[in-house]
């Protein structure tokens, strides 16, 4: 039985090997399919060159351009009050605010006026003194007199106590015209701190009061915006700064949006160290004016400020979903396939991107269609997106 083990492995292989063959040569033949995958279809936008205006967005809280400690600067008790002398009271420059009980300083000035008429009589006494001596001392005949028996130094003590006398009635005056706190503005209170019947220190704050016929907003501005702004930067060597761009503030006031117009007049000193930006202020005038379409300006109202910017010629307008990867956009060339562009980017929108480099007028820009688009892949053009053209 040797032979079987050795021959029945052979004819086995033999006859796997025939059936191979045999498969191998009589497979059926597989019919070509009838096309390939069609190309994607996507949506383009034309890129066209725009003039466009840079306005750069900000905001900050109004707040008047002139605001003050009113002070004290004697003692004494209130008397009497201006009407408008309460929290939110508007005023008028000149209006006497507060009053304080003047009697001792009416009692001061009689007394330097005493002082004064004293003076001025010892004056005129000794002035005629110093005559009656002169001529005496030209009778006798003795030649030149000294001062001392001219009374010259007498006259001078006497001139200097005049002085003196009359610089006492002017300070009593002036401590009792400060018995009348006057307002150097016109404005309104934004706290008092003392009332009628109340006794006040020199030097105690009795009210915080603000001018109403200017307001300010601070509006920063981030250093990469700065170029798009023709800010006044107050040059050493400017003779008079030109006024810069206009500014629109909105805010929401009763439920309703409101706008007002102001102007930026100047920058801050330096760039915030924490923050880098630049500070610059708007000015509003007669903020408290009555307009039939919007309410006052009101200090410490929240603001959104849209600062006009410079008008720019070499921009490209495109929609904000033709973005992919970072900077790169793929423009559709004439062939209808993809190619890659790397842009610069000069403000990025809630709907569109401002292009500064990277771009041709009137390159077709792929919006939407594909997920990841490849360099070079053939695509259709089905629509155009508003605006665009194919």
């Amino acid at each position: 039985m040797k032979w079987v083990k050795i021959t029945l492995p052979i004819i086995i292989l033999s006859a796997s090997a025939a059936a191979c063959w045999a498969l191998i040569a009589h497979k059926p033949a597989v019919a070509p399919q009838a096309g390939g995958k069609p190309p994607p279809q996507v949506t383009v936008a034309t890129a066209r060159l725009e003039t466009l205006r840079m306005d750069v967005a900000s905001q900050g809280v109004v707040r008047p351009r002139t605001e003050i400690d009113l002070v004290s600067e004697v003692s004494g008790k209130v008397v009497a009050i201006h009407p408008a002398f309460v929290a939110g009271g508007f005023f008028k420059k000149g209006d006497r605010l507060i009053a304080i009980d003047p009697r001792d300083y009416d009692f001061a000035i009689t007394k330097a006026q005493a002082q004064v008429a004293e003076a001025r009589k010892d004056l005129l006494r000794e002035e005629a003194e110093a005559e009656q001596a002169q001529n005496e001392w030209q009778a006798l005949g003795g030649g030149d007199a000294n001062d001392f028996v001219l009374h010259k130094p007498h006259l001078a003590e006497r001139r200097a106590k005049l002085a003196a006398a009359e610089a006492d009635l002017a300070a009593a005056r002036l401590k009792r015209s400060r018995c009348d706190l006057s307002a150097p503005f016109a404005g309104r209170v934004r706290e008092k701190q003392a009332d009628i019947g109340q006794y006040v220190e020199s030097g105690k704050i009795v009210a915080n009061i603000y001018a109403t016929d200017i307001a300010e907003v601070r509006l920063p501005v981030p250093s990469e915006q700065i170029e798009f702004l023709d800010l006044p930067l107050f040059y050493a060597n400017a003779a008079q700064p030109a006024a810069g761009p206009s500014v629109t503030l909105r805010a929401q006031f009763a439920g309703k949006i409101h706008t007002w117009q102001g102007r930026i007049v100047r920058t801050e000193g330096m760039l915030d160290d924490k923050t880098g930006m630049l500070y610059a202020v708007a000015e509003i005038r007669d903020p408290y004016a009555y307009h039939p379409s919007h309410p006052p300006l009101a200090a410490g109202l929240f603001v959104q400020a849209e600062i006009a910017g410079s008008e720019r010629s070499d921009l490209i307008n495109i929609p904000r979903a033709a973005l992919h990867g970072g900077y790169q956009v793929y423009v559709v060339d004439r062939d209808n396939r993809l190619r890659m562009r790397h842009v610069g980017i000069v403000r990025t929108e809630a709907d569109r991107l401002v292009i500064g480099k990277g771009l041709n007028a009137d390159e077709r820009v792929l919006v939407s269609g594909i997920e990841l688009p490849i360099d070079g892949m053939q695509v259709v053009i089905k629509t155009v997106a508003p605006g665009g053209r194919s």
